[in-house]
């Protein structure tokens, strides 16, 4: 038996499943390499590694205490289980994964995984999707989507690709820093250095703040986007194609591409604009480049 990332919701999988239930397990390995086994009541205590290599695991209300407690688990469902601050580095190299109703103490929870579903998932400080404090959570993430998320976590979004995300608040600096294939809809995005060496960056209906924004970016479009006073200097070398509601504040050396807005405060063209320097800057009614 294996399951696939859509089957593995499916109920009728349970019944083939060999059952541990209140059970507590501790030292290293504890429980490597089980198969088609499901989890209830389950504490993993102190020690290294207690699920590791294994496939098709279903845990529902366990408690993971000791580190790295599920490395390298293909095909899994998590749902109400806790993850305590010791548990940290917990879930690695394990792909097809489905969590829910789980809260979650522990850092760096997540890596080098593929096919990652959550839903009502608490991260402390965090819910619904909400992350606070904590450093590069979605790092090298590909193939993402979320909605409403709600993060002040530092270096939000970097290096990841293909990634789209609707009605979200996004507080930090550097967020979505050398990303590729990102759309972003009707969200704020709050933080200097926006998208920096980016690539395919679409950001529909939202507000921007922060200093110097969008800048070294390929093929950026922005559809019907708001700007602070605060963003100065946006566009530096970037291809940029964007219809801007209201005013900005300074545009500095965009590369190519064509930018309309309603005003704008200055506009800075120096010695130093990269090739083909053809960028057409338009206020609505009245050139302005």
């Amino acid at each position: 038996m294996c399951f696939s990332f859509v089957s593995l919701q499916q109920n009728y999988f349970i019944t083939k499943m060999k059952l541990i239930k209140n059970s507590s397990f501790g030292g290293e390995r504890p429980l490597f390499g089980i198969q088609d086994t499901r989890l209830e009541g389950v504490t993993i205590t102190e020690g290294e590694s207690g699920i590791k290599c294994c496939k098709n695991i279903m845990a529902d209300g366990c408690r993971f205490i000791g580190k790295y407690p599920w490395w390298h688990v293909d095909g899994s469902v998590i749902t109400n289980c806790f993850f305590e601050v010791g548990s940290r580095s917990a879930i690695w190299y394990s792909n097809d994964m489905v969590m829910k109703d789980t809260v979650i103490d522990a850092p760096k929870l997540f890596r080098e995984m593929n096919r990652v579903e959550l839903e009502n998932v608490q991260f402390n400080d965090a819910k619904n999707v909400r992350l606070h404090d904590g450093t590069y959570p979605f790092m090298f993430c590909e193939n993402v989507y979320v909605e409403d998320l709600v993060s002040d976590s530092k270096y939000v979004f970097q290096y990841c690709k293909n990634v789209e995300v609707h009605h979200a608040k996004i507080t930090t600096k550097d967020s979505f820093w050398e990303c590729e294939n990102v759309e972003i809809y009707d969200s704020e995005l709050d933080g200097e250095y926006l998208a920096w060496h980016s690539k395919n960056v679409r950001l529909v209906r939202c507000h921007i703040k922060g200093e110097q924004p969008l800048c070294y970016v390929e093929g950026l479009v922005l559809e019907d986007c708001t700007f602070d006073e605060e963003c100065d200097r946006m566009f530096e070398d970037s291809e940029v194609h964007a219809d801007i509601i209201g005013r900005v504040t300074n545009i500095k050396n965009p590369r190519t591409g064509r930018i309309v807005c309603d005003g704008v405060g200055s506009v800075t063209i120096d010695e130093n604009i990269r090739q083909p320097a053809d960028c057409q800057i338009i206020v609505r009614n009245k050139l302005n480049a």
